[in-house]
């Protein structure tokens, strides 16, 4: 408790320092978060926003240059999800919540942990990059785990939990607070997404 505490101190403290391109991209990141969990197709747009404004504030103001790009990444990724939910919405076509093999998932890790060590050295050795090795494993996780949502994976939100979690430290580490606080809020919403997802496979599974 006390260090929750101290984290919400200093996230108060940054948050009377910050620029409204900060404040609006946690903002539209948790909005994005919360529709996306109950699988509301509206999470895109605002996901979309979230991203520009993030990836701005992580190249300028805290060194994270592999997470600016991967911010870019998601603005791809959200356009695509976009288009996936939202033609799903107005077609026969099946908007069903899905599961993957644990093999799938076990290469996935595999795969993921070493391009995480190989571009964690490329941009520890050529770039000014703070973090570079666990910037490297969120972001390539990341981009794993925001296909799985695109297409409606439930373990998706096992991933988000994980690597959230890894943000609310690498985002505290560089002194921004706020983004650590946003993470915190990811995570709790990750386990309520994945309750809900979970809850909506079975009952397709019953029917």
């Amino acid at each position: 408790m006390e260090q929750l505490s101290e984290l919400v101190r200093l996230t108060h403290k940054a948050f009377l320092a910050l620029q409204w391109v900060e404040v609006s991209a946690v903002l539209t990141g948790i909005i994005y978060i919360v529709l996306a969990a109950r699988e509301e197709v509206l999470c895109w747009p605002f996901g979309i926003i979230s991203a520009l404004l993030w990836a701005y504030a992580a190249f300028a103001y805290y060194d994270l240059y592999i997470d600016a790009i991967l911010q870019l990444y998601y603005v791809v990724a959200g356009v695509y999800g976009w288009v996936q939910w939202n033609k799903n919405t107005h077609t026969s076509a099946t908007t069903s919540i899905k599961v993957i093999q644990i093999s799938t998932h076990l290469y996935s890790i595999i795969i993921g942990i070493g391009l995480s060590f190989v571009f964690g050295y490329l941009f520890d050795q050529y770039t000014s990059a703070a973090a570079t090795y666990l910037d490297a494993f969120t972001t390539i996780f990341s981009l794993y785990a925001t296909y799985l949502v695109t297409q409606k994976i439930l373990e998706n939100w096992l991933y988000w939990l994980v690597i959230d979690s890894l943000y609310i430290y690498l985002y505290a580490s560089r002194g921004g607070y706020l983004f650590a606080f946003l993470n915190f809020i990811f995570v709790l919403v990750a386990i309520i997404g994945f309750v809900r997802w979970s809850k909506t496979y079975q009952a397709q599974q019953q029917t």
